[in-house]
């Protein structure tokens, strides 16, 4: 199996697990608060890498061991400048993911159905080839076509008796430009380092960032936490140690906009799982608007013709 297969089966495996995990978000929901709920999540994705990363060091380890001649391993980079960059670059991928989300799961607790966050916060992918416009790069003919139809399956998806976005729509808005800022770090930062060991360390950064919010502004109970141990750690465990950490890893292997076109479908899977676990329903209207948003993500990720 060829290395750019193995990428693209990662990062499927990845969209199957985020699609789900907005059904878990969804059921935590009515029972937490969404910094307790991000915050506790977090801690459980960077506690997952840990033995990851311990197991991987113990190997490097016994290697050294085996070759008198070979360097004993450290857990951090030991030149100052690379050991700078994975920790700065591990703190704005935190950040940006704490934004993330955060806005996704005020958005779901503000009501808005699994399967419509997924289609909403799918916008990254349009969003993610217009960020090269600050960068002086034109984006071809296709993206503007994309973001028009987005903008169209947004209104029909969103839009309730006028031109006024819902509350829950704006903050997964917001969550969508945020994974866009996330995905942005990630493809700077994470071709340079461990991705394991970045992962782990946004997951930190995260959970301290959420857990500092809900302290100060949320009122969460033991009791609720209970409720939502099942979501907690499906979100924790597999939505997030597992799956960002897949992306990472799987980003350094593939070509992006095949990476990212493979990403999208986890709307798809957030559509298919809301209606298979949670029996969510949504109109004729609204599965045009998602339908026409998925042409414009798919459009957004075809190849153009280049420039001269």
């Amino acid at each position: 199996m060829s290395r750019s297969l193995r990428a693209a089966l990662l990062l499927l495996l990845t969209a199957m697990i985020w699609g789900a995990a907005f059904v878990a978000q969804d059921v935590a929901a009515d029972a937490l608060e969404p910094f307790t709920f991000n915050g506790l999540r977090m801690v459980l994705a960077a506690l997952t890498l840990v033995p990851v990363i311990a197991y991987r060091h113990g190997r490097q380890q016994r290697a050294a061991a085996a070759d008198p001649q070979a360097r004993k391993p450290s857990l951090l980079p030991r030149d100052p400048a690379q050991k700078r960059f994975l920790l700065l670059g591990g703190l704005a991928c935190g950040v940006m993911l704490a934004l993330g989300s955060g806005f996704q799961q005020l958005g779901i607790n503000a009501g808005v159905q699994a399967g419509k966050a997924g289609f909403i916060t799918a916008l990254y992918i349009v969003l993610v080839p217009l960020t090269g416009l600050f960068f002086g790069k034109r984006p071809q003919p296709l993206v503007w076509v994309a973001v028009v139809l987005s903008a169209v399956g947004l209104y029909l998806l969103c839009m309730q008796g006028g031109f006024v976005l819902e509350g829950g729509d704006i903050l997964l808005l917001l969550c969508a430009f945020s994974f866009t800022g996330h995905i942005l770090v990630v493809d700077y930062v994470g071709a340079k380092v461990d991705g394991v060991k970045l992962s782990c360390i946004q997951f930190a950064v995260t959970a301290v960032i959420c857990l500092t919010l809900a302290a100060f502004t949320e009122h969460p109970t033991w009791e609720a936490v209970k409720t939502a141990a099942i979501p907690i750690l499906y979100a924790g465990i597999l939505s997030g140690g597992v799956g960002y950490t897949l992306q990472i890893v799987a980003q350094k292997d593939i070509d992006p906009t095949i990476a990212s076109l493979i990403m999208c479908l986890e709307s798809v899977f957030a559509v298919l799982f809301g209606w298979l676990l949670l029996g969510d329903r949504m109109t004729l209207r609204e599965y045009m608007g998602c339908a026409i948003m998925m042409l414009g993500i798919v459009l957004a990720q075809l190849p153009g013709k280049k420039e001269a």
